[in-house]
């Protein structure tokens, strides 16, 4: 296995660890942030989801270049604290979002919720960052390279996590009829309260 490849795996499993199913979800808390940027749009709105996406991923890449090189560093500790409310706050966020409709896409509500993802995405990428260190050293002849294929293997798991998003609330708005409004409502619970037990066990832990 070359090293661009191994670190893109590594990237991956961080999101959805399919090679060893009892780890599946281990990167748990970073699904459920996904989740909740995606949960206030069905799937005919995909457009808007992706900008969120992107903005989360240019908000972690650039903490993840700065930590992982050492230029910027905080306790575990902390970040595995900030992260769940990260999660706990967009998803309360989210039962203030009210259903759009009609051809316009980049709304003041969208632009708000976009740097929202993006200064959640820095928190989030100091814990991309801490995996990254602690199972690779870091060598500056090949970090650009390192950094490629882990940030690469993340977002090829962000991506596939929103895609089975969209296709199940497709499936239930097809076959139960369900309301955009009511998926919001439920994944964004399930989301908050699954955070906030987080931040507790951790908090205690």
């Amino acid at each position: 296995m070359s090293e661009f490849e191994a670190f893109f795996r590594l990237g991956f499993s961080h999101i959805l660890n399919i090679e060893n199913p009892s780890h599946l979800l281990d990167g748990l808390d970073h699904i459920l942030f996904i989740l909740v940027l995606a949960a206030v749009y069905p799937a005919a709105q995909w457009r808007k989801i992706l900008v969120l996406v992107t903005a989360f991923t240019l908000g972690h890449s650039l903490t993840l270049v700065l930590a992982a090189t050492q230029w910027l560093n905080f306790p575990r500790q902390t970040i595995e604290l900030l992260i769940p409310v990260t999660i706990f706050l967009t998803a309360v966020y989210n039962f203030f979002e009210k259903p759009t409709e009609g051809t316009a896409w980049w709304t003041p509500a969208l632009r708000v919720r976009y740097f929202l993802a993006a200064f959640f995405g820095l928190i989030h990428g100091f814990a991309f960052s801490n995996v990254l260190r602690s199972m690779f050293a870091l060598t500056q002849e090949s970090i650009v390279l390192k950094l490629l294929a882990f940030n690469l293997g993340i977002e090829a798991g962000q991506v596939l996590v929103v895609l089975l998003i969209m296709l199940l609330f497709w499936f239930l708005q097809s076959r139960a009829q369900l309301r955009v409004q009511l998926w919001n409502q439920v994944l964004s619970s399930v989301a908050g309260l699954t955070a906030l037990g987080i931040f507790i066990a951790k908090s205690w832990g």
